[in-house]
């Protein structure tokens, strides 16, 4: 039953849109119309034999009957191929596609235009599927090098399809400094395509809204086959994205585009579709909350709400008592019809059987592999009997496959907002085992679902060999002829799948975890990956990083400088290289201009703006330091290193407060680094924070076991208590008790507060036994403090016996202290003599005093000998007295 409309009848382009979308995405649940019969015109069987060649996923066949009308009476059918630039070979190709758009045909003009514009569009959209197949879906077909057919090729002048052509294109997808990652084919198609989609594109057309969401697609691909996140790539996909969106991001405007064209629920299909992949694309570059947005919006479009639950079940084979398993709960507004969702998966040539066989890589519940069940087996009723279990699949619903991508994309959401450890896996789970217990799925979300589930059994030791098997099965599958191109194609883009290159990357990943390091080198020498081979041969292509690997390998400069000349200045790791190499030598200043020229290609690289900072902080250059800084931590918020270099470049230039608070950052990711805290804990005191800087010293003796404190920084703290008790008491002084103000009662309660914490930290270090004579210098003052004169003079005897040593009796320094810590010793054995009335403490200091004028016979001359004097004769009269 197709939809109710109340626009004009749709024309042959947008039908034309429509089936080419149609390839990619969900089959509607019921039977769309046939095709409509082309126009009247010359070019509306071609348009429609390439419509049908794409739709039957025969790329080659579409391109051969599309491709020749775009180069008809262009100069490039008499150009030499053997000589001529492969830039201006495909700059003519726009100039004739652009020329083939714009041709008026005279009476029939509106349908010659609607004609010729669907001719392009199917030829570029055959490219990026050929490109898709051979590179992300398999199976591997039989192309020519080549896009575009010309009676002047000469079919053995290009047997070697690793000529200057390919050479070239890899060079073209190499956007500011980002290359081609592992070795892929037909990398010209791509180019091809995104050259006839801008072609239609920069003519306007009105009825071509679909131009913007497949140049989309290929910047995503772009993307995908290149080694680092490219700036200009990203801002290339926001624009087509944003365009994608308006166009195809409300039901509305879907409806009304192709009225009566589109069957039930397939309005909602492409909306789902459109947010499913800008919530990807927003998570390639790492943007999250952007990302979930989308892929909110996706799920509300395919009437999907998803919800984590646990239910008592089992896990493995022989496990007796159920335990809490987390279950993914999918609940649709639109269920699915079984009728038609079987009909949607099953194509021609017995693709269902084909489906079914690869459903599954290994058999769900087998002890051969390892007793770790698939998908939990859930207990019925809440009953923890064994006996009393039903399979998950039971409880499931049947998903559509936008569904079924919808429930995968919010799995790759859930990696991406997790930290990387054992627990990021089982949170993923639930969602990789709903897909797992449904009964079809296509063929890039079944491949999906098994990558994802490798990647997290893989990391578990109980698991890891049948991950392996499935990786390899995976593989094959791949190679295989079923299912068919066609059926392949379909959610290709509505799913994060890996390209074939990467995912055979991670297949010898994996063999050399499981220690198979033969098999995984023919893995990588087959993908050209050197870096995986020879750590200093990182890229086979381009030729930048071959010299650039030199470079690494011989430590030699100039490697990297042939680099930057051999691609025009557009190498950003040769930059980087050089810019470590100048840092290395002490050449801050070139190191940080080299840094800013690297950035500039490719400012996606937070590791860059590290070393920008560090190298501009070392040339004394502080405000780029800390823009550079701050970039990093915009790029990656848990960079914990670059908060405390702002922090502490914030502290170099007065700035106490701001200090704070990016070390408040810092803490929260470097929490086990004692030299942070130990930055913390001073930028804290000049703010005049006491409670924190203790809290900071406190963490730093846990940290360090003890061994690591700051006497001085101690002292300060010490100091600034002693002054606020001072004041605090001449305030209470100078009011009376009952007219003490709340104020003061709570300042004295905080002052109580902090002197407890500070004692507990000079406790903390005192039997630890890593004290020093400062140390117990701060320790009788704090008993003092607290009024435990008894204690205070033992702290402080021990504080004089540590100062004692060779070179007391000959260093100044040394004799200052000694007096100093002496002086104070005896003034509390007064105290404490005037409050009990014992002679014991006078004579014990008598007697010290003797003892250390006798041995500091040197320096009788100094302030310090003279005081110790003084303090004896005093001595000496409350004896006599007593």
């Amino acid at each position: 039953m197709r939809m109710a409309v109340t626009t004009a009848a749709p024309t042959f382009l947008r039908e034309a849109e429509l089936r080419l979308l149609r390839c990619t995405l969900p089959s509607p649940t019921s039977q769309p119309a046939p095709p409509s019969p082309p126009p009247a015109h010359p070019l509306g069987p071609v348009a429609a034999s390439a419509l049908a060649a794409v739709e039957a996923g025969d790329y080659a066949a579409a391109l051969a009957s599309a491709v020749p009308h775009l180069l008809h009476g262009s100069t490039l059918a008499s150009a030499d191929f053997a000589t001529a630039s492969p830039a201006q070979i495909y700059a003519d190709l726009a100039a004739a596609a652009e020329s083939f758009l714009q041709w008026d045909g005279g009476a029939t003009a509106g349908e010659g235009s609607q004609c010729r514009c669907a001719v392009v569009l199917s030829a570029a959209v055959a490219a990026l599927l050929a490109f898709t197949q051979q590179n992300v879906t398999g199976p591997l077909g039989k192309f020519s090098p080549f896009p575009f057919q010309i009676p002047s090729l000469d079919e053995g002048w290009f047997v070697d399809p690793g000529c200057k052509w390919d050479a070239w294109a890899s060079d073209h997808l190499a956007s500011l400094g980002s290359h081609v990652h592992g070795k892929f084919s037909l990398l010209q198609f791509i180019i091809f395509a995104e050259l006839l989609f801008t072609s239609i594109k920069s003519l306007d057309f009105s009825d071509c809204w679909s131009v913007s969401w497949w140049l989309c697609r290929i910047s995503m691909c772009q993307q995908n086959i290149l080694d680092e996140q490219s700036s200009s790539l990203f801002d290339q996909v926001q624009v087509y994205k944003n365009e994608m969106l308006n166009h195809f991001g409300e039901l509305e405007k879907v409806s009304s585009y192709w009225g009566s064209l589109l069957c039930d629920e397939e309005v909602s299909s492409f909306v789902s579709a459109a947010f499913l992949e800008a919530g990807i694309a927003e998570y390639k570059y790492g943007r999250v909350d952007a990302s979930r947005l989308h892929l909110d919006s996706a799920q509300g479009a395919c009437g999907i709400h998803l919800s984590l639950t646990g239910i008592l079940g089992f896990r493995t084979i022989h496990q007796v008592d159920a335990k809490s398993q987390m279950v993914l709960v999918a609940k649709t507004t639109k269920p699915a019809d079984d009728e038609g969702q079987s009909a949607e998966l099953t194509g021609a040539q017995s693709d269902g059987v084909a489906l079914k066989t690869v459903r599954s890589s290994v058999p769900s519940e087998s002890d051969e592999f390892c007793d770790i069940l698939r998908t939990p087996r859930l207990a019925q009723n809440g009953n923890d009997s064994i006996s009393e279990i039903t399979p998950s699949a039971s409880t499931k619903i049947s998903l559509t496959a936008i569904q079924q991508a919808a429930v995968l994309a919010q799995c790759l959401h859930v990696s991406r907002r997790s930290r990387s450890d054992e627990m990021s896996g089982w949170e993923m789970a639930p969602y990789i085992e709903s897909i797992d217990s449904q009964d079809e799925s296509y063929f890039v979300v079944r491949s999906l679902c098994n990558v994802l589930r490798i990647r997290w059994e893989s990391t578990r030791s109980r698991t890891k060999q049948r991950a392996l098997l499935m990786m390899e099965n995976l593989v094959e599958d791949i190679a295989k002829e079923f299912p068919v191109v066609s059926q392949r194609a379909k959610m290709v883009f509505g799913v994060h799948m890996p390209t074939i290159p990467a995912l055979r990357k991670e297949y010898g990943e994996l063999l050399i975890s499981c220690g198979l390091l033969g098999e995984a080198l023919n893995v990588f020498k087959d993908l050209e990956l050197w870096d995986n081979l020879i750590y200093c041969y990182r890229y086979a292509f381009p030729l930048a990083m071959l010299w650039c690997s030199l470079g690494d390998a011989t430590n030699n400069d100039d490697h990297y400088k042939k680099a930057l000349e051999v691609s025009n200045n557009r190498s950003a790791r040769a930059l980087r290289s050089l810019a470590r190499s100048a840092y290395n030598r002490n050449d801050f200043y070139s190191s940080k201009i080299l840094w800013e020229s690297a950035l500039a290609l490719n400012s996606l690289f937070p590791d860059g703006w590290f070393a920008y900072g560090t190298a501009a902080w070392k040339d004394k250059d502080l405000e780029k330091a800390v823009d550079a800084f701050s970039r990093a931590v915009q790029i990656d918020p848990e960079n914990g290193e670059a908060w405390n270099n702002i922090a502490c470049l914030h502290m170099i230039r007065g700035k106490s407060q701001a200090a704070v608070q990016a070390f408040k950052e810092a803490v929260k990711y470097k929490r086990n680094s004692w030299e942070v805290w130990e930055n913390y804990s001073k930028v804290a005191l000049d703010t005049c924070n006491i409670q924190l800087t203790l809290e900071a010293v406190k963490t730093i003796l846990n940290l360090s076991s003890n061994k690591r404190f700051n006497a001085d920084l101690l002292d300060k703290v010490m100091t600034t208590l002693e002054e606020q008790a001072t004041h605090l008491n001449n305030t209470q002084e100078a009011e009376s008790i009952s007219n003490t103000s709340y104020d003061a009662n709570k300042e004295t309660r905080r002052s109580n507060q902090l002197l407890d914490i500070i004692g507990d930290i000079l406790q903390q270090i005192v039997r630890s036994g890593a004290s020093n004579a400062e140390i117990w210098g701060l320790y009788a003052r704090w008993h003092k403090s607290k009024g435990n004169l008894m204690a205070c003079s033992e702290a402080l005897l021990k504080q004089v016996r540590s100062l004692q040593g060779s070179g007391l009796w000959h260093e100044q320094k040394k004799f200052t202290k000694y007096a100093q810590a002496s002086l104070q010793l005896c003034k509390v054995y007064i105290e404490i003599s005037s409050t009990t009335g014992s002679r014991r403490e006078l004579l014990s200091a008598e007697m010290h005093l003797k003892s250390s004028l006798k041995q500091a016979t040197d320096f009788s001359g100094t302030e310090e000998y003279k005081a110790l004097n003084d303090c004896l004769v005093e001595l000496k009269d409350l004896i006599g007295a007593a």
